[in-house]
């Protein structure tokens, strides 16, 4: 009964926080047909501050870490790699056996949900520090780490259609509606056998997107500074610590927009693919929260409810940002608007309304029924 009053309390204090509420206030603005546009150059630019300011924060407390939290932030890398890899494989099997979607489709869905979202990422930071509940101060590499194996399984499985050696020039296969047997004939008549799965540019856009070279990049700039001393960063934090809260709420504004735009698509994908983008978070996310567990039993010590639920979220989020990169370059065949629609006009709306509040009293939980004892 008391986890089920917590859970209630965090979902609605949570519900009314000034960073839901203009997610809110987005998400209606296609509803109420207000003549409201985000400018594009400015979506950019909050993204680009977020990604540096979740990096340069980063990196200042990872100059701060003793050799203990070094150790546990490589393992944790490690076990987010893997988890993520894992997330991305059944994602593609649950979307085969549950949806109509075509092969290459939920190839590139899968990849999506086996990344992870900044969004979702700074929004949970935000909750939780609004919550005054700890984390481990190197989750912020792990945003970075965990968004690569998703690229990674959406690119082999849509090698392996392509392999195949059946699939038509619109990367529909046989038994699909839409397939063109004499598209494919010339499609495979003209195609490279030695074709690698994973070309330069592909994995170019991997390892080098905006969005991992930003990230990345603050944190090493974050690092390198504080080693240097507090004096060096203290004036930038004004701007990258102390200004984040109120420039998260504008981003969020425009992801209420984008993710209501979305919804009109989800009909393309059926109820199969609605019910995915609802109930995987929650599957993924446990997945993330158990895998944190049995590494703290590991490890020998416990790691704050803020690390499992930020670990939890990046594994029960999915890509908007990397993962359509790559998927611009490396599989032109995939629809644009599927991924997307579950992505942004689901799975992050769920995340971040209610998602953080369950990955929260999951913790909570777990921790209680099998604690560590240091």
């Amino acid at each position: 009964m008391e986890l089920i009053d917590q859970f209630v309390y965090n979902f609605t204090h949570n519900l009314f926080k000034p960073l839901l509420l203009f997610f809110y206030l987005g998400f209606l603005v296609p509803f109420l047909k207000v003549p409201l546009e985000f400018p594009p150059a400015l979506y950019k630019g909050l993204t680009i501050y977020l990604l540096i300011a979740i990096g340069w924060h980063g990196g200042e407390e990872l100059a701060a870490l003793g050799a203990e939290d070094l150790k546990d932030a490589t393992g944790f890398m490690v076990i987010g790699f893997v988890t993520n890899t894992i997330v991305g494989i059944m994602a593609y099997y649950a979307l085969r056996s549950a949806t109509r979607l075509r092969k290459m489709d939920a190839a590139t869905v899968s990849g999506y949900y086996g990344s992870d979202s900044a969004g979702t990422f700074v929004t949970c930071v935000g909750v939780l520090a609004t919550a005054n509940i700890a984390y481990a101060a190197y989750m912020p590499v792990l945003l970075a780490v965990m968004e690569i194996p998703g690229c990674l399984v959406a690119l082999y499985m849509v090698a392996r259609l392509r392999h195949s050696g059946v699939m038509d020039a619109n990367g529909t296969m046989p038994g699909e509606p839409g397939y063109d047997s004499v598209s494919a004939k010339a499609h495979n008549a003209n195609r490279d056998p030695d074709q690698r799965i994973f070309s330069k540019k592909a994995i170019h856009e991997i390892f080098l997107n905006p969005g991992l070279y930003l990230l990345f990049g603050g944190i090493a700039i974050g690092f390198i500074s504080r080693l240097q001393g507090v004096h060096v960063t203290e004036a930038n934090d004004k701007f990258f610590v102390v200004l984040f809260q109120g420039i998260l709420c504008l981003f969020l504004l425009e992801m209420g927009m984008t993710a209501s735009s979305r919804l009109k698509d989800l009909k393309l994908g059926g109820s199969g693919f609605i019910a995915f983008g609802l109930i995987a978070p929650n599957i993924f996310a446990g997945m993330g929260i158990l895998a944190a567990h049995l590494y703290s039993i590991f490890a020998g010590h416990p790691f704050e409810v803020g690390t499992y639920v930020l670990f939890a979220v990046l594994c029960g989020s999915s890509s908007y940002i990397a993962v359509p990169a790559v998927q611009r370059i490396a599989i032109p065949e995939a629809s644009p608007t599927l991924p997307l629609a579950a992505s942004l006009g689901l799975t992050f709306t769920y995340n971040v309304t209610i998602g953080i509040p369950v990955y929260i009293m999951m913790t909570t939980a777990l921790k209680a029924a099998y604690p560590i004892v240091h």
